[in-house]
């Protein structure tokens, strides 16, 4: 299967061991015109409808989120995801992003309703319902008659989630199960009319998914709304089951595959998590720029003063760092899709084997670009100084709604730990050769550098030298690690967070420069100055975390001469050759943002 899926796609983490060509990459100016028509009806949809009302949504008006999920259901925004034969519109994996992005940058009130519904509320019965079940349920979730919500996380099962005491007990005559137990946390669960749930049967190791339908007769009830620090219109209960009967064809795939269920749904999960985290990295910036251009102190514009433009460029900066990974790893997982179903696959599989086959990437994105939200409407609400503090200005909205995305879809510590250790079991199973270029970059600290000074005419060639050495550190670093502990290396979790960070901003940087490459060779480098200083900037600050993690990896595990020589690596790896001038940069970048009062790239 793996051999015959090629198309220069790289399989998943494949980026650290294989060289990417800027033409491989999918980038947001590949948008096709349908797509592009797709998303201004969608930012057509958000600014009439949530963006105007957003004080409703502060004010935990549940009644209005619920009707804008109505209307959502009415444009088919609430079926992009789903095949046509169950009434949605089919739209391929890039197209899903792209709504997800452009809907969620208003309110995250909104965008966490949205994303529970699609998301983990309907996508479990597409991929693994039957057809009886797919048929039932699916056409009503898609059009918005129905809402979805998605019962895992209990009081005692959070980032342990097979871990639940819910159980389900099959009844004498075989005909339905009945569960008992606790869920909190659920998102949409004040109005939604199924529930995916989570239980366990008997003594089994693996909890089973079931397809519950929202009826307070059968056992079914709930506490008041929770009081939460931001999205504080978006429905989240928990959910009591008493004795809820659920017939024995509701039950979700096979016995004991919930935990895989969860697992695969929480995979998607992620990256759309990170697309939901761009429109309102966008949105900040540009409140932020427009601030900054009319707040007059000193008889100027604070726009004009140095500690303000840099702020403006560094967040416009991961905004773009976030559209180029989030819109390379979702076309690879698209590619991956076509690939599989051109090979006979159904849909269902074609899509869980997708997903699931860049489920690294898909937790790469979700940390990077869930803190880069956060650190956005930190600075917004700084650069709006007092008045950021205020509810008068949307800028503390924005910061306590990004609080969550660190949160939910499991941990940002989880994901860094599952990253490493995801690429570490594929090697391991042959499907990504890290041992190899491990031994080369062993071989090479042994060795006598060269001392050339290479020809770095060409754009960005000593950026993607510099790429090229920072996966000589993770392999460095991750490969000693792994040598030093083998598989006891998961009880190491600090050593973990530090080798996917490394890995995390290695794809981030890498995705920025492809795009921004790509971006030149189309329309020149004359044309792109700003987007090719983000790229550069984006990368300063990514070697800067590369050696503070990986100094800090190599001290926790290495001593003597060993720990001497990978320092040494490590300095070789992290050296420029020509330092950029990182302040005229920033400046370059925040230049093009206060002329054209808005993010504009």
């Amino acid at each position: 299967m793996a051999d015959t899926i090629e198309k220069n796609v790289t399989r998943g983490g494949q980026f650290l061991v294989k060289e990417t060509k800027c033409e491989d990459i999918f980038t947001p100016e590949d948008f096709s015109e349908e797509q592009l028509m797709m998303r201004d009806s969608v930012k057509e949809f958000v600014d009439k409808e949530l963006w105007a009302h957003k004080d409703r949504f502060e004010k935990k008006d549940y009644a209005y989120t619920e009707s804008s999920m109505r209307k959502a259901g009415e444009l088919g925004l609430l079926g992009v995801a789903v095949p046509e034969e169950y009434g949605g519109l089919g739209m391929g994996f890039v197209s899903t992003m792209l709504v997800c992005d452009y809907i969620s940058g208003a309110t995250g009130s909104f965008s966490t309703a949205f994303g529970a519904h699609t998301g983990i509320g309907t996508m479990p019965i597409t991929l693994y319902g039957t057809e009886e079940q797919k048929k039932k349920y699916v056409p009503k979730l898609a059009t918005g008659e129905w809402f979805g919500a998605y019962c895992l996380t209990e009081p005692g099962a959070g980032s342990d989630a097979n871990s639940g005491k819910t159980k389900a007990v099959l009844s004498e005559d075989g005909k339905y199960y009945s569960i008992t137990g606790q869920k909190m946390w659920i998102s949409n669960a004040g109005f939604c009319s199924v529930f995916i749930v989570f239980a366990r049967i008997g003594d089994d190791k693996n909890i089973t998914g079931f397809i519950v339908e929202n009826d307070p007769s059968n056992g079914i009830s709930m506490n008041e709304e929770e009081h939460k620090l931001g999205i504080r219109a978006s429905s989240t209960r928990q959910v009591f089951f008493n004795e809820t009967k659920v017939p024995v064809e509701n039950m979700l795939s096979e016995r004991g595959n919930g935990f895989k269920i969860a697992m695969n749904a929480l995979n998607v999960g992620r990256i759309k998590l990170a697309a939901a985290c761009l429109d309102a990295q966008r949105r900040v910036t540009s409140g932020a720029v427009k601030y900054a251009n009319e707040r007059i102190q000193f008889n100027t514009s604070i726009s004009s003063f140095g500690a303000i433009r840099s702020k403006l460029a560094e967040m416009a900066t991961n905004a773009y760092a976030g559209e180029s990974a989030s819109y390379r790893a979702a076309k690879d997982i698209e590619d991956r899709i076509a690939a599989r179903e051109a090979e006979g696959t159904s849909h269902q599989e074609a899509e869980l084997k997708g997903v699931e086959e860049y489920a690294i990437e898909c937790s790469i994105l979700k940390v990077a670009v869930s803190e880069d939200v956060q650190s956005c409407s930190d600075e917004g609400i700084q650069i709006f100084g007092g008045m950021g503090f205020s509810e008068d200005t949307p800028m503390e909205s924005a910061w306590r709604d990004a609080r969550i995305a660190r949160i939910y879809e499991g941990t940002n510590e989880i994901n860094r730990m599952l990253s490493v250790g995801m690429l570490i079991k594929k090697a391991m199973k042959g499907h990504v050769d890290l041992l190899g270029p491990a031994m080369k970059v062993q071989e090479e600290l042994m060795g006598i550098p060269s001392f050339d000074t290479p020809d770095f005419s060409e754009l960005f060639s000593e950026e993607k030298g510099i790429i090229a050495n920072l996966k000589k550190v993770f392999l460095m670093v991750a490969g000693s690690a792994v040598q030093k502990y083998g598989p006891e290396l998961d009880a190491h979790q600090q050593l973990l967070m530090a080798a996917s960070d490394i890995l995390i901003e290695i794809y981030m940087a890498e995705s920025t420069i492809l795009r921004t490459e790509k971006l030149a060779k189309a329309q020149g480098e004359d044309k792109v100055q700003e987007q090719i200083a983000m790229a550069k900037l984006y990368l300063y600050k990514a070697v800067d975390i590369v050696n503070l993690r990986g100094k800090e990896g190599i001290a926790s595990f290495a001593e003597g001469d060993e720990q001497r020589m990978m320092l040494m690596g490590l300095k070789r790896f992290t050296k420029y050759t020509n330092l950029p001038n990182v302040v005229a940069l920033r400046e370059k970048i925040a230049a093009k943002l206060v002329a054209e009062d808005t993010y504009c790239f």
